[in-house]
Order: C-alpha cells, then sequence, then structure tokens
C-alpha cells in the first residue's frame, strides 16, 4: 500500500510539475516568458509551449488584435480662424513590439491607452490650429486625419505599437457657438423665406393684372364684334325692311301703327287719354292706312 501511495503521489507530483511548465498560447494573443524579470522570449505563434517552473520562469500574455482608443474627453479646439470646436476621434492600433511595449506601459492596455489618448489630441490640435472650419468640416477633413496619423507614428514606435488607422466621428461646435450658428441660420432662412414670399406675391399680382388686362381686351373685342354683326344684322333689317314697305307703301304704314300700339299698350296698367277721332287709332277705325290685300288692291 505504501509502495501503491508513493507511485500515487510521484505521478500526481509530475502532473503538478508538468502543468507549471507547459502553457498555450491562443491565437489572438501573444507571450512573453519571464525568466528572473526580464523577458527572456517572446512567442507570437500559437500552440502547446514548454517553460521552466515557477519562480524560475513565468509568462504574461498580451492581446494581438486591432485595439480601438476612443476620445476620453471632448476638449475644444480653435481653429485658424479663432472658432472653437469639439472633436471626437478614434483610433486603430495594436501590439508590434511585445518587449518596447511591456518595457513602456508594462502588461496592462490601459496604461497605454492613458498615455496614448493626450497625443492623440496633441496631434489634433495642432492640424486644426493650422485651418479653417469649413476645411475641417469638409474640404480637409480626410487630410487632417492622414496628417494625424503621421505624427503618431513616431510616438507609436515608443510605445511599442503601430497605429492602423485615425478617425474623426464628429466635429460640433461648442454648445454657445451651436446655438449662435443655429440662430443665424434660422435667421437666414426666414429671410430666404421672406424673400420668396415677396416675389411669389409680386408674380401673383403681375399674373392677375395681365390676366385682368387679357380679359378687358377679350371683352372689347367681343363687344366689338357683337356690335359690328349687330349692325349688319340692323342694315340688312333696313334693307329688307325698306325693300318690303317700297313695294306696299300702305302696309308699311300699317306696320308702323301697329308697333305703335305696341309701344303704347305694352303694359295693362298703361292708361292713355286720347281723341278716338286722332289720326292715332286711324287704323283701327279701318281707315285708309289699314293694310291692302290682294283682294282691295
Amino acid at each position: 500500500m505504501n509502495r501503491i501511495g508513493l507511485i500515487v503521489a510521484g505521478v500526481i507530483l509530475a502532473l503538478m510539475a508538468a502543468s507549471s511548465m507547459l502553457f498555450v498560447v491562443d491565437q489572438r494573443q501573444l507571450a512573453a516568458v519571464y525568466a528572473l524579470g526580464e523577458i527572456k522570449e517572446v512567442i507570437t505563434e500559437p500552440g502547446l509551449k514548454f517553460k521552466l517552473p515557477p519562480p524560475f520562469q513565468n509568462v504574461v500574455f498580451l492581446d494581438k488584435r486591432v485595439q480601438t482608443l476612443d476620445s476620453p474627453e471632448t476638449r475644444p479646439i480653435f481653429t485658424a480662424e479663432k472658432k472653437s470646436l469639439v472633436i471626437d476621434w478614434l483610433v486603430k492600433w495594436r501590439i508590434t513590439e511585445p518587449r518596447q511595449f511591456i518595457r513602456n506601459n508594462g502588461t496592462d492596455i490601459r496604461n497605454l491607452e492613458s498615455r496614448l489618448s493626450p497625443v492623440v489630441q496633441a496631434a489634433f490640435n495642432e492640424e486644426i490650429t493650422k485651418r479653417r472650419v469649413g476645411a475641417v468640416l469638409s474640404s480637409e477633413r480626410d487630410k487632417v486625419m492622414q496628417d494625424v496619423r503621421k505624427r503618431l507614428e513616431d510616438e507609436a514606435k515608443a510605445f511599442g505599437i503601430e497605429i492602423l488607422d485615425v478617425r474623426v466621428k464628429r466635429v460640433d461646435f461648442v454648445a454657445d457657438i451651436t446655438d449662435s450658428v443655429y440662430r443665424r441660420m434660422e435667421s437666414e432662412r426666414k429671410q430666404v423665406a421672406n424673400e420668396l414670399r415677396s416675389q411669389g406675391a409680386a408674380d401673383g399680382e403681375q399674373i392677375r393684372a395681365d390676366a385682368d388686362k387679357q380679359r378687358e381686351v377679350i371683352i372689347a373685342e367681343a363687344y366689338r364684334d357683337a356690335q359690328k354683326v349687330k349692325g349688319e344684322g340692323d342694315a340688312k333689317a333696313s334693307a329688307l325692311y325698306a325693300d318690303a314697305f317700297g313695294r306696299d307703301p300702305q302696309f308699311a304704314q300699317f306696320y308702323r301703327s301697329l308697333e305703335a300700339y305696341r309701344a303704347s299698350f305694352r303694359n295693362k296698367s298703361d292708361v292713355m287719354v286720347v281723341d278716338p277721332s286722332s289720326d292715332f287709332f286711324k287704323a283701327m277705325r279701318g281707315g285708309g292706312s289699314a293694310p291692302a290685300t290682294p283682294g282691295n288692291r
């Protein structure tokens, strides 16, 4: 029994020793092997690796994936014309020199980010102060990001990292300037709207004036044509009457008498005091002015 116990204890000790000397490097990691406080080896390839048991050697793992550093706070930056802008940015980076990274930042990525953020902010300050607001907002925005990245390349080497990309996420005015800009934009839009309304009202009046003028012209031309047609009709009627009356004068006189009677007795309430023997009633008395018929001609 003592022999079996010794064998089991030996196996356990061997497994413990093996577990302390073997470690696995993930494909997303870098491994730095320390020996007596100094970096003996940096392992970049994934797999099962061997080291001496503590305290002779120990291992520290670093993330070799691409990291993102966001602007920790929004500080105003003055442009070339002394306008204050607030810029939110981000930086993509990764570890390329593990030894340099550990010597300068230790093994905690947060140490690197706390040191890199002021450097990035200073690079943005230097680039923004050389440019005007319009250039920062539109025409030279890409150029600003490229120049900031170039400024960070030398600093990145000292940190043991590589800068992969620099991006501007947002550019805005500070709060009080933003309010004044919005008020100015609102005033300008109102001015444009008022100008458009005034122009529209003037155009409307012009259109109405033209329409009224055209209406008056059309009415005048129609009245002229109507009078012309009426005159021509009256002329033809007069010619027909003259021809008819010329053929039979007695009928003409009788027709005129009837027209006079019609005009005089148009309404039932009309009252006239006339001598029945007057010439006005000659046609009614069957006088010589009565219309002739084929039998009495």
